[in-house]
């Protein structure tokens, strides 16, 4: 078998393979096998004895969990096998964390690493109180919005006869009281003094990259962005092509709506807050929206592409 997202082969040990120890702990957990080289086959451990000891020791000393590990053999040569159970809590070498992700180790720091541990600590970054919020900060027209578009939908829970603060508290946007991020993201009257990023970029290239035309800024709440950066796609930077039909004009666009607006959806719900603005790229013959997020763990971009489980 060869080496895989959760299998790593070497052929002697080293201390610095505790790095894809705590890496493994920290995904999907996973095997590293002592004494095979890259095609799996096994080459001998020599010191199989002193390892069967050393090895277990340094990994609840050094990182702090319990591991199997196990002596093979094939063909009168020995190996060693070592299985690391995926963990809940964030799992740390000497202060650092590390993530295996593919077939890749990574150590977090910065925003990947908050992210991380906000995670382990079964939160996400939108669900934490933001303590320099108050409900003054929360635009109205934006709440009514939401209300009369969840209405239509069919998705609204019964909030008839509800305060903004109790329909927050119904939606989960509140904890004792106090705003979550998630609230200033959603319905917040300047959500960027709160968390700069939170904005879209639209630039209007020729070209390539290096040909940019001219470009927009829109600022705001998510409800407010759905339907500004829209407005502003169809009215500065796409073609509106037109047609007669007998006596009427009937107007055109570059792109299909449906597809421009799920687009965006998925731009601004799946992205990092931490991270860098969204950005919107239009060119004569395409347009690109990018967003700085990654995909839930344990999706590949290949197993997006195929049948795989829904992660809301």
């Amino acid at each position: 078998m060869p080496e895989q997202q959760n299998i790593e082969y070497k052929q002697s040990w080293h201390d610095d393979y505790l790095k894809w120890i705590c890496g493994f702990a920290n995904a999907q957990g996973g095997k590293i096998y002592i004494g095979k080289d890259d095609n799996g086959k096994v080459v001998d451990v020599a010191n199989y004895k002193d390892l069967m000891e050393e090895v277990p020791n340094k990994i609840k000393n050094n990182i702090g969990i319990i591991t199997e590990v196990n002596l093979l053999q094939k063909a009168g040569k020995h190996y060693i096998e070592i299985v690391v159970i995926p963990y809940s809590v964030a799992i740390s070498l000497r202060g650092r964390y590390y993530y295996r992700s593919g077939s890749v180790e990574q150590e977090l720091t910065g925003v990947a690493l908050s992210e991380f541990l906000l995670k382990r600590t079964g939160h996400t970054w939108d669900d934490v109180i933001e303590p320099r919020a108050t409900f003054a900060d929360i635009d109205e027209k934006s709440v009514k919005a939401y209300l009369v578009m969840s209405k239509e939908k069919g998705r609204l829970p019964d909030v008839e006869g509800l305060t903004t603060e109790e329909i927050f508290d119904k939606l989960r946007l509140t904890e004792n009281g106090q705003l979550k991020r998630a609230a200033i993201i959603l319905f917040g009257k300047d959500p960027g003094r709160f968390y700069p990023n939170t904005f879209v970029k639209i630039g209007r290239f020729a070209k390539d990259d290096a040909d940019l035309r001219f470009q927009e800024v829109e600022e705001g709440n998510l409800i407010g962005l759905l339907r500004n950066v829209l407005a502003q796609l169809n009215h500065k930077f796409l073609i509106r092509n037109i047609e007669f039909e007998d006596f009427f004009r009937i107007e055109k666009g570059e792109y299909p709506v449906l597809a421009l607006r799920e687009m965006l959806l998925n731009a601004l719900v799946h992205r990092t807050y931490m991270g860098s603005f969204i950005q919107i790229r239009v060119y004569d013959d395409k347009i690109n929206i990018w967003n700085e997020g990654l995909l839930p763990e344990g999706i590949s971009f290949l197993t997006l592409c195929m049948r795989h489980p829904k992660r809301p």
